[in-house]
């Protein structure tokens, strides 16, 4: 997408900040291969999150659970993710991005192997826990990394694009569940396992964070990865950082003024939207075949909502480079809302498609949206910890609406309160979310 014009890079005397390179730099291939990498990166994660949900039906006869403790074993990896993303958090700032990633996708596949190769259920919702606890990291850590090497324009557009790694790895979940799954859910494990494996391409193709390396004081790798980027800088620049003096990855930074004032809502954001949005997608095909479709029918219903979410991505883009972060976000998730009421009071099949497409079109445009602003927010020292936070909060959600929502079918209440329900956290999201800054076209600190 060409952009109205670009920025002109920094004049000024003094020792430029990484953000003022940045801010001057074009889109360039080596751009374009680290967003493929990290792209595919999210693909994997999207992939672990929902991948035996289409499945779940074969986890259940085997074990011989019912819909709470298929829940539980359904949102172990997310429940791991939690502590996970946590553990994490501190080394992203300290160890760097780079590391991180390989490092947590290497020893989730490992655990996940262990766990889809498994002999009970116990031991198999454990190894999953642990393989959470593992990939907490690359989900902590990746889109504070890919902001972190993009031009500042395109910085939107960019992790909105990255964004649609969840709905390709959905589809490819859906793909490889139809076909491995009629041999055994444990084939399907096993792949999702062997997807870790993308560390070798993440330590091959995409340098560590010009960022991070500026605030370790390395300033020469910090222009060298620049220089790589397509940035017209000297080899011997000295970056300007801010806050330098202040430990990289503290938590109890975080809870200071005037870091607060932002971390505060990012966590409350975060966690509601995460509920609003994932307790119906985790059950989408049960709550499907409960309104009478076929289990091949809910499927499909699935495969198509995630098709239609793209374009949702696609316009989030193109808007919020316009229009800011905040205003299109609001937008997004009060239309996702009314998508949610629509799909909850649905009494026929135009209705409940109608619903559901409009809820996938603009909640997956504004995870998009969020995804990209939320890692804006902090500054250099405490984005990767602050971002590890925010997830932590996503996952949470993930975790506990999965078997709440299981527990509400398991004692018939009604698909329709059940939807108001997640609803109601959508809204809430809404509010949550007001006092953060806009962050368009701003150089990160």
């Amino acid at each position: 997408m060409a952009a109205p014009h670009e920025p002109a890079p920094p004049t000024s005397a003094a020792a430029p900040t990484v953000g003022d390179v940045c801010t001057g730099m074009r889109l360039t291939r080596r751009h374009w291969l680290a967003g493929s990498v990290l792209f595919f990166a999210f693909v994997v994660e999207a992939w672990e999150q929902v991948g035996l949900v289409y499945v779940s039906n074969g986890i259940a006869d085997e074990f011989g659970v019912d819909n709470t403790k298929l829940g539980w074993a359904l949102s172990a990896v997310a429940f791991g993710m939690v502590p996970g993303a946590l553990l994490w958090g501190g080394l992203i700032d300290r160890l760097g991005r780079r590391r991180v990633t390989v490092a947590s996708l290497l020893i989730y596949a490992v655990l996940a192997l262990a766990a889809g190769l498994s002999p009970a259920f116990w031991p198999f919702v454990v190894l999953r826990f642990l393989s959470g606890v593992a990939f907490g990291g690359v989900y902590a850590v990746t889109f504070p990394y890919f902001l972190e090497l993009l031009p500042t324009a395109r910085r939107g557009q960019g992790a909105v694009a990255l964004s649609i790694g969840f709905p390709i790895g959905t589809l490819l979940c859906i793909g490889v569940s139809q076909s491995l799954g009629m041999i055994s859910w444990r084939a399907v494990a096993v792949v999702a396992a062997l997807a870790g494996l993308w560390a070798f391409a993440v330590l091959r193709w995409v340098p560590e964070s010009p960022y991070w390396l500026a605030r370790r004081g390395r300033h020469a790798e910090a222009a060298t990865v620049l220089r790589g980027l397509g940035a017209e800088i000297p080899s011997d620049t000295t970056f300007s950082v801010e806050d330098a003096d202040r430990k990289a990855g503290a938590v109890r930074n975080l809870f200071r003024s005037p870091v607060r004032r932002r971390f505060l809502p990012l966590l409350l954001t975060s966690f509601t939207f995460s509920w609003g949005y994932w307790g119906l997608q985790t059950w989408l095909p049960v709550l499907l075949q409960n309104r009478g479709l076929s289990v091949s029918g809910a499927l499909w219903f699935v495969a198509v909502t995630q098709v239609v979410s793209v374009p949702g991505y696609l316009l989030a883009a193109w808007l919020t480079r316009r229009h800011g972060r905040k205003r299109i976000f609001l937008l997004f998730v009060l239309a996702s809302a009314i998508g949610g009421v629509l799909f909850g009071l649905a009494t026929g099949s135009t209705q409940l498609y109608a619903g559901n497409l409009i809820l996938a079109f603009f909640s997956l445009g504004a995870w998009g949206i969020w995804n990209t602003w939320s890692a804006e927010v902090l500054p250099t020292g405490l984005r990767g910890v602050g971002y590890s936070w925010s997830t932590s909060a996503i996952l949470l959600a993930n975790t506990v609406s999965v078997p709440v929502i299981g527990a509400m079918m398991d004692h018939g209440v009604a698909s329709s309160l059940t939807v108001a329900s997640i609803v109601a956290f959508l809204v809430v999201a809404l509010l949550a979310v007001l006092p953060l800054p806009e962050t368009e076209g701003r150089a990160l600190t």
